[in-house]
């Protein structure tokens, strides 16, 4: 046996083996998977723009009007109008003076990361941080110091345990795989107070979390803030493809000249940058959008909680329903897609070992009478397969 196939085999014998869904037609709240129609609750399109029509016809022009790819990196000779438009509707939209584009989230996260944090240097990195974060610790060459989820008094006494080491605070805005939210006022008064920067990941957050969905940057009133750095994506709640930094002009053009990411990538193709520019008018026109989302996220939570199923601390449109293995997380995932509701299921390494779940998420598109049968399925399926998910409450009476 090669060592390719024994590890293939270990993966399958513990039940982390995976494999491609294929989806056919547009990301809505309804797809096809093979011969069947489901209802999809783990998509990131989270206010339904990836099918809206208006992006999609901005993205198909583009492609017409400036060709199907960019055809150089952005610093040779693949910076385009539409990148340099949707840079600047992203600054306005953020409130912060300068937008920087990526290639993808990951692109962003490990590249500005590594940029703005060196040898001799700490960064602080909030345990459950996305991996994209994690793996731009690891390539900055600083120093990582990992604080407890969400614990400001285990992250101050690193920061004072650093000798004056602090160069950046990294953390998600909204965490990915539990829906909670970061305490980013807070996290910037340490950062402030000990000289370093803070990094905050918006990728769950744009469209979703604080006002016109500008996420938990501008919730806390930090927008523009010259030592915060805001990273972002285009490809969830905005439909596309890509992603941004922002920052002030001096950090910007420093990430030009030294992020390796960035200098050595092909540009976003223009069709993508132009779904994106069109995405975020779209949002900008219609706050409902939001509102709908939010909506949507607390009738799913509620019917969860019927069921006696918890979504620990979540406070967005991520509603994980933990299982703790990986095994009967699995069996209760392709049971779902049996009777008609895709919820993937999460296991280590995306989570840690023991909580494996259910992550749902939700889109402004769905109609609240979905979400609560599928609740009623969910809750269904796990007392058939017998399953004690490792977060429960007591259903109302």
């Amino acid at each position: 046996m090669t060592d390719v196939a024994a590890r293939l085999a270990d993966l399958r014998e513990r039940d982390l083996h995976r494999q491609l869904r294929l989806v056919e037609g547009a990301q809505g709240p309804l797809v096809r998977l093979g011969d069947r129609e489901v209802l999809l609750l783990c998509s990131n399109n989270y206010l339904g723009l990836a099918d809206e029509p208006r992006v999609r016809t901005a993205a198909a022009a583009a492609a017409l009007e400036w060709g199907a790819g960019s055809g150089a990196s952005r610093l040779i000779s693949g910076s385009m109008e539409p990148h340099r438009y949707l840079e600047l509707e992203l600054a306005d939209f953020e409130g912060f003076p300068e937008t920087l584009l990526f290639g993808s989230g990951y692109l962003a996260n490990t590249g500005a990361i590594a940029a703005l944090a060196g040898p001799g240097e700490v960064v602080f990195s909030d345990e459950l941080n996305h991996a994209s974060i994690i793996d731009g610790c690891r390539l900055s060459r600083a120093e990582t110091r990992v604080y407890r989820h969400r614990d400001l008094d285990h992250l101050a006494w690193s920061i004072a345990d650093a000798d004056g080491r602090a160069a950046l605070i990294a953390t998600d805005g909204v965490f990915s795989m539990d829906g909670d939210l970061a305490p980013v006022a807070e996290l910037y008064e340490l950062a402030r107070r000990h000289g370093a920067r803070l990094l905050v990941d918006e990728a769950h957050a744009t469209g979703a979390v604080g006002p016109g969905g500008r996420g938990t940057v501008a919730a806390a009133g930090l927008s523009g803030e010259p030592d915060v750095v805001v990273v972002g994506t285009l490809g969830k709640a905005l439909g596309a493809y890509g992603a941004y930094v922002c920052a002030d002009h001096e950090t910007v053009d420093y990430l030009v000249n030294s992020v390796r990411p960035f200098i050595f990538s092909t540009a976003l193709p223009p069709a993508a940058a132009a779904a994106a520019t069109e995405a975020l008018a779209v949002l900008r026109a219609e706050p409902d959008r939001i509102e709908k989302l939010r909506r949507n996220a607390s009738v799913l939570r509620q019917a969860l909680a019927s069921e006696g199923l918890a979504v620990g601390d979540s406070q967005a449109q991520i509603l994980p329903v933990r299982i703790g293995g990986a095994e009967p997380t699995m069996r209760l995932c392709e049971l779902l897609l049996e009777r008609g509701v895709f919820a993937q299921g999460i296991r280590p390494p995306t989570v840690p070992e023991g909580t494996s779940r259910l992550r749902l998420t939700v889109m402004s598109t769905h109609q609240p009478p979905e979400l609560e049968a599928a609740a009623r399925t969910i809750g269904e399926a796990a007392r058939e397969l017998n399953l004690a998910t490792a977060e429960r409450v007591a259903a109302p009476r």
